[in-house]
């Protein structure tokens, strides 16, 4: 066996592992071309070969792997070039599914866990020792989510492990909310994308866990904070900042950002030449069309989410010197549409 060092993109050191724990038994040098397939089962194939593929969620995509494989873990980690101090989520079919990795489920959750699940809200509980420290970066809480998008579900019940998934985009770039976009970014780098069509939301999933008898949340998501303070009767804290050693994904201060320059619209910006604009609803008479984009033409909310990444997507690959985007309202998933835009403009302040 020999091992090639190149870093060139269109070439990968290919491997098959035995076991969870196991050292690579099998490599070789071969060319990869990115796939884009709908078949559910040459992905469930892929997964069980602990190749690391792109997966369809109704958040946005995913970066997969089979989660009790540490080598496949590790090879997310290195084609999302994500720090293995940032840990993972766990998706499963069902609530069954996840119990022998999970020490304790809290009947809060379990509250939310009836009401919106399966669907785009992740929870963040104490874990068994059959979870990997290489998921949760040491820590014995793990983050678990059933997702509801069909084709994903689909591919949970035909596994008979957990997958491991962060978005599937380099590590502090957009999240895609379509296959070719994931192709954008990883082309060449991964075997194949399980195409899903287009984002039902357009943004993660809500991370919750518990703060002694309350619900707090860690991560703003799909799921507003107004929904889950009706369903609790409470307003739940939130704790979603830390400078190092994230307890979930999403909590670190620089996050979802282009690599064009993004700031917030001001109101009496005037428009430029090779700038581009990004507006809630509407553009204003004098600004040029050709380098605006209008996220819902009504102003809803839940279109501006699920437009948000694919319009900052858009801009980023126009060549502009900068982009400037409209702020949202501060209210239901306006919440967390500003905490995106607020990571993804801390770089370029």
């Amino acid at each position: 066996m020999f091992v090639y060092t190149s870093n060139h993109p269109a070439f990968f050191f290919n491997t098959r592992f035995t076991e969870s724990t196991s050292a690579p038994n099998i490599g070789y040098l071969c060319f990869m071309a990115t796939k884009i397939t709908q078949d559910i089962k040459e992905a469930a194939d892929a997964l069980r070969g602990n190749q690391v593929i792109a997966i369809p969620t109704e958040t946005v995509y995913g970066l997969a792997a089979n989660g009790l494989c540490i080598q496949a873990v590790s090879e997310i980690f290195k084609v999302k070039q994500r720090p293995t101090s940032n840990p993972l989520i766990l998706h499963f079919a069902h609530l069954n599914d996840a119990i022998p990795y999970i020490e304790d489920f809290n009947e809060e959750l379990k509250h939310l866990y009836d009401l919106f699940s399966p669907g785009p809200i992740t929870f963040l509980v104490p874990k068994t020792d059959k979870v990997p420290e290489q998921i949760t970066s040491g820590s014995k809480f793990v983050a678990v989510r059933f997702p509801s998008h069909p084709i994903f579900s689909a591919l949970l019940q035909s596994l008979d492990f957990p997958v491991a998934a962060p978005s599937a985009n380099k590590y502090g770039s957009v999240s895609p909310t379509r296959a070719d976009e994931v192709i954008a970014q990883l082309n060449n780098e991964i075997p194949l994308i399980l195409d899903g069509g287009l984002c039902q939301y357009g943004l993660e999933s809500t991370i919750v866990g518990m703060n002694e008898d309350r619900v707090i949340v860690y991560r703003l998501g799909s799921i507003d904070l107004d929904e889950l303070s009706v369903a609790l009767g409470y307003v739940p804290e939130i704790n979603n900042q830390v400078d190092h050693n994230p307890l979930t994904p999403g909590m670190v201060k620089y996050h979802y950002s282009t690599k064009t320059p993004l700031r917030y619209l001001k109101e009496y910006l005037n428009p430029e030449e090779n700038i581009g604009y990004i507006f809630i609803s509407g553009i204003p008479d004098d600004f040029p069309k050709g380098q605006c984009i209008v996220l819902s033409s009504t102003g809803n909310l839940k279109e501006v989410a699920r437009n948000l990444y694919h319009a900052l997507i858009n801009m980023d690959a126009r060549g502009f010197n900068a982009i400037y985007i409209e702020k949202p309202s501060p209210e239901g998933i306006g919440l967390t549409i500003l905490d995106r835009l607020q990571r993804a403009t801390a770089k370029f302040i």
